[in-house]
């Protein structure tokens, strides 16, 4: 059949979607898991995309503001919260020269073996290749961090017993 009658009697070719081909799609889609759908027919191709907008379509600030006079309401303030990232893209910009000692878990930083100890290194101590840094607490196993290079400790980059994320600056050595 090279042509068909859609609704409000318009012919649509037999290569495009109809009103009822993506209203029977949205239907198939309900209590599933699938939150984007890409189909192709013939010339034409329907997304259909479930949850919240991409986070790339939520970068105008104003449209955020505007959003409390719309009925749909809800699915904005979550999205205000992936701008939040923005601004430790910007303090990556200036490298200081040095060795950069991420962390390798996602876990607790800390500064010493124990609160009433004292530190394993601070801004100014001379660390030998292999030497304890600090402590990364993941899943509950205490993993040392230690040196790669002899050198100097020039910046501790996050405060003890805050979170840290896989690959996260804590320390920048300048070698010796």
């Amino acid at each position: 059949m090279a042509s068909k009658k859609a609704d409000g009697g318009k012919e649509q070719t037999s290569g495009g979607f109809t009103l009822g081909d993506v209203t029977r799609l949205v239907d198939s889609l309900e209590g599933s898991d699938v939150r984007t759908l890409v189909w192709t027919r013939g010339g034409e191709k329907v997304i259909i995309r479930r949850g919240p907008a991409p986070v790339n379509v939520v970068a105008p600030a104003p449209v955020a503001l505007a959003a409390p006079v719309l009925p749909v309401a809800a699915p904005v303030p979550a999205q205000a919260a992936p701008a939040a990232p923005a601004p430790k893209a910007a303090e990556k910009a200036p490298e200081k020269p040095g060795i950069m000692v991420s962390s390798p878990f996602v876990g607790t930083f800390y500064r010493a073996p124990s609160p009433d100890s004292p530190a394993f290194v601070d801004v100014g101590s001379v660390v030998k290749k292999g030497q304890v840094l600090c402590i990364v607490e993941a899943m509950k196993l205490m993993n040392e961090i230690e040196a790669e290079v002899e050198g100097k400790i020039a910046e501790i980059y996050v405060l003890n017993a805050t979170p840290v994320e896989f690959g996260e600056k804590l320390f920048r050595i300048e070698p010796a």
